[in-house]
């Protein structure tokens, strides 16, 4: 089993991996894990097992090494769960718990299971836990704010085991022993130190090794960033930097004076480009990201995040781009630093330069795949080079390893409130370019939260267009998991949103869909009856394309129920317009369907002439496989006629159309129907 990584900080799936020999110390501690997970775990006094999977909790402050410690332990014993290890991060860097919903998702999707678009959170639960209750596997849940988010999670088998890291107690789930961690013993700090300065400047000065350890604490993240800062330095000794740290009176836990040490120690540009990095969505960063932070170039911004990263202040992502991760534990520092030593506007204005970067950025991933289309390529070549992506293939591989930063930069945006233009724009063109690389339906669960947040901002700032916009949406999506009455609710809710917004292309589409809900429901007069709504308004339009669509959908709803009559003289009205427009593909599908219904209706030698018709048309319309569809009905037709021999022929004429359909190469389906509509509702700021 390949470790298969499904969201950079959120859920995957990971193969079992051999210990780490960069692991340090912590032996007792992991004996004691060992430990635990050995003992009975018996839930009642009768001796009964637990009907739930065991809770390991490894708790600590944020830098004692409690996620290296669960990672260990998770390495060691991977080999006792076959079906393989699940992880996922319980809260975003700064603290804010991540929805049991979205990590439920990430979850089921890293099993490769369907994660329906707007499922409620109880039923991802539910099937998380039926998924697991078959299966023989480890979670580990890393930042868990609390035990709700853990117990939401827990699989219903005690063959499965779940180790949890968090700050504190995780008070409501049972039978749970804390492995609370302090700071690492002293040869193990001094070691941890080494692997950055190298043996010599230890060995001639173990003393002020270990009272660097001391001033440390023993904490592996403040250990780290002080072998970072000795590393840059070979010309220091590390008694200076031990003297430093002592003298430094000001309060604060070790990791936060080592850290606001190193940062005063950086050149301007770069501790100001570290401070920033706190508005970073996700924790994740890339060049772009810094370069529109601080307001300098990409080039200069990398050799920033490079830096940072042999000072141990950023961690690389394993990623063919450029990806580097802000610590958990380091974030609230930052802010802090951010806060007090940038003016509130520059933290504002640097968080709308990197919310106008990413808008221009997935403006050139949705461009690069519109090669055919003069406009885009314009647009395209306007960029700056460095917004310009070389291959479709290189924009869809960078919107996908940028997903979580992406759609965080979203949900941040909106949670700020002070940049609601940005915000649209940049959720208008993040839907365009997921439905333009992926397609709707594989992008349907991001699109669903991303909706939702439009839907928020509209709300906020009263703005009934855009929120009649993303109830369509949100409706669209519904209908195509199944939820068709939440579907139905949606639609009615825009209409009322696209009626105050003196919208017709809100009104009209919100009332075919309401129609299109009832028609799926099996309610066919109140089908008939919204469709006939939706038609007097583009007649009264004069639309006339749409026209002859509605008097289909009509001619349908009453197919449906039954009144044969009245539907076709609506396909026939639908015959007419397709005729009056030019659309000769239209037309030839209308007839098929008017032969359909002539058919149902008792007229075979009627519904004959006009499949003969429909046939002629299509044929017209080079639509091959609509052509083969008639021939077939044509062959059943004159079947029940009694011409058996015409029935045979038309039968084989058909096979034969199939046939050298299929030898030819087809395009590749597109399901973005309802993706076609998912912007077409914008705001006037909206470019493109």
């Amino acid at each position: 089993m390949a470790d298969q990584a499904v969201d950079t900080g959120g859920a995957r799936l990971a193969a079992p991996a051999a210990p780490d020999d960069q692991f340090l110390g912590r032996t007792r501690e992991l004996k004691e894990l060992r430990a635990d997970i050995e003992r009975a775990g018996l839930d009642t006094i009768a001796g009964r097992k637990a009907p739930r999977a065991r809770v390991l909790l490894i708790a600590g402050r944020p830098g004692s090494g409690r996620t290296a410690l669960a990672g260990e332990l998770v390495r060691r014993v991977a080999a006792d769960y076959p079906d393989g290890v699940l992880r996922a991060r319980l809260a975003e860097p700064d603290g804010t718990p991540v929805p049991v919903e979205r990590t439920a998702r990430d979850l089921l999707a890293a099993l490769r299971l369907p994660t329906p678009a707007g499922a409620a959170e109880d039923d991802l639960t539910h099937t998380l836990r039926t998924a697991l209750a078959e299966r023989r596997m480890l979670l580990l849940l890393d930042d868990a704010p609390g035990a709700e988010e853990v117990d939401a999670l827990l699989p219903d088998t005690p063959d499965c085991l779940v180790v949890a890291v968090s700050g504190g107690p995780l008070t409501g789930i049972s039978d749970v022993r804390p492995c609370t961690l302090g700071g690492l013993d002293t040869k193990s700090a001094v070691e941890l130190l080494t692997r950055y300065t190298g043996s010599v400047r230890i060995t001639v000065d173990p003393r002020s090794a270990e009272s660097l350890a001391e001033v440390c604490l023993g904490q592996p993240a403040a250990l780290t960033l002080a072998g970072g800062w000795l590393a840059a330095r070979p010309q220091m000794a590390v008694s200076d930097l031990a003297k430093r740290l002592h003298a430094d009176t000001e309060e604060g836990t070790a990791l936060s004076r080592v850290f606001r040490f190193v940062h005063d120690q950086l050149p301007g540009q770069a501790a100001r480009i570290l401070r920033l990095l706190c508005l970073a969505p996700a924790g994740l960063v890339d060049p772009h990201t810094a370069s529109s932070l601080a307001g300098c170039s990409v080039d200069s911004a990398r050799t920033v995040l490079d830096e940072l990263v042999r000072l141990g202040v950023l961690r690389p992502v394993a990623s063919p781009l450029p990806q580097y991760e802000v610590p958990g534990c380091l974030h609230p520092l930052l802010r802090s630093l951010a806060e007090s030593q940038e003016r509130a506007g520059e933290l504002q204005l640097a968080r709308a330069r990197m919310l106008e970067r990413t808008v221009r950025l997935l403006q050139s991933c949705r461009a690069i795949t519109e090669t055919d289309n003069p406009q885009a390529r314009e647009k395209l070549q306007a960029l700056p080079r460095e917004l310009r992506f070389p291959t479709p293939r290189a924009a869809a591989d960078w919107l996908r390893l940028r997903r979580p930063a992406l759609l965080a930069a979203a949900r941040a945006a909106v949670a700020d409130g002070e940049l609601d233009t940005l915000a649209r724009r940049l959720m208008s063109q993040l839907v365009k370019a997921m439905v333009a690389h992926f397609g709707t339906r594989a992008a349907a669960p991001d699109l669903y939260g991303i909706h939702r947040l439009v839907l928020d901002v509209a709300e906020r700032r009263r703005l009934p267009r855009e929120q009649a916009a993303a109830l369509l949406n949100l409706g669209d999506l519904d209908a195509q998991t199944g939820r068709t009455a939440d579907a139905l609710v949606r639609y009615r809710a825009a209409l009322d949103a696209g009626r105050r917004a003196n919208d017709p292309y809100a009104t009209g589409r919100a009332m075919e869909s309401v129609g299109g809900a009832h028609l799926e429901l099996g309610d066919y007069d109140r089908a008939a009856d919204w469709f006939g709504r939706a038609l007097a308004q583009r007649l009264a339009r004069d639309e006339r394309a749409e026209v002859a669509r509605l008097y289909g959908r009509i001619a349908g709803a009453h197919t449906y129920a039954g009144r044969y009559g009245e539907a076709l003289r609506a396909w026939r009205a639908a015959v007419s317009g397709h005729r009056k427009n030019g659309d000769v593909a239209a037309q030839a599908r209308a007839l098929s369907e008017l032969a359909r219904v002539q058919e149902y209706a008792g007229r075979p030698e009627e519904s004959l002439r006009t499949c003969q018709e429909a046939v002629e048309w299509a044929r017209r319309a080079d639509d091959a496989r609509l052509q083969a569809a008639l021939q077939l009905r044509l062959a059943d037709t004159l079947e029940r006629l009694g011409d058996s021999t015409a029935a045979s022929l038309h039968r084989s004429a058909a096979e034969r159309m199939l046939g050298e359909e299929a030898q030819e190469p087809s395009a590749p389906d597109s399901d973005s129907e309802h993706g076609a509509n998912a912007c077409e509702i914008r705001s006037a700021s909206d470019e493109d």
